[in-house]
């Protein structure tokens, strides 16, 4: 019988002990590729996190009607069907934004990312667990897709928010914020390998953060474990004499 996890542990999972970009280091091709400014980040994190949550939802919903050997490819087609739908609305509506995201947004269908949580959680919970699990994973997706894009954007460019206008519109072309002036730019940060140097930066700082995190957990243990002995011998110490 699978054990069913708190709706807690699904949001920790989600945002950072088990973080898709961070821990699980999937979906690594698109959150590489695109994340060269904040507003495109946001944009495909924002379409990898709905497609999430849609496929979350139909896969745990039909879950009990799936035989076996068929699951996989069900699966795929129900990611492939929200993706497409993602795709038709974002060619219609951010037509700008979809083609500077170009063949990122129908290659959502192979993230390992969706995929992987409709059958590792999705295909055995409840339909409430798997919406919070698509919502938590794509949201934790999102926020490293952002840290990436937005240090990228301003260590690259000394700005933030360039082109918000192709998500928000017309009435967002000033929302540019110079951070850094008469600044020349550092190309490198632009450029695919520094999108591999601030991923694992991120990746090096989540893992000092847990063993900071874990160090003191393991000191208040240890405190308590001192301070409850006296207590514990003088106990043991009464029960011997009665």
């Amino acid at each position: 019988m699978t054990n069913t996890p708190s709706y807690r542990q699904i949001v920790l999972d989600g945002l950072w002990h088990n973080n898709p970009g961070l821990v699980q280091l999937l979906g690594l091709c698109p959150l590489l590729a695109v994340s060269s400014s904040f507003i495109n980040a946001l944009g495909l994190g924002l379409a990898t996190t709905l497609v999430l949550i849609g496929s979350n939802v139909t896969v745990s919903l039909i879950r009990n009607w799936v035989r076996e050997e068929l699951r996989i490819p069900v699966f795929v087609m129900v990611i492939a069907s929200f993706v497409t739908v993602i795709e038709l609305a974002m060619n219609a509506y951010l037509h700008d934004l979809y083609k500077v995201l170009g063949i990122f947004i129908p290659l959502i269908v192979t993230n390992c990312v969706i995929i992987g949580r409709a059958e590792a959680f999705a295909s055995k919970h409840s339909v409430q667990r798997a919406l919070v699990d698509g919502l938590m994973m794509g949201l934790g997706f999102t926020l490293v897709l952002l840290a990436i894009g937005g240090l990228r954007e301003i260590i690259g460019q000394g700005t933030l928010f360039s082109q918000a206008e192709l998500m928000f519109g017309s009435a967002f072309e000033d929302a540019r914020m110079v951070l850094i002036e008469d600044y020349r730019g550092f190309l490198l940060a632009i450029l695919p390998p520094g999108a591999f140097i601030v991923l694992g930066l991120l990746i090096a700082l989540k893992n000092t953060i847990d063993n900071h995190l874990a160090r003191q957990q393991t000191r208040r243990a240890t405190n308590e474990a001192a301070r409850n002995a006296p207590e514990a011998a003088a106990t043991t110490t009464q029960a011997t004499e009665s």
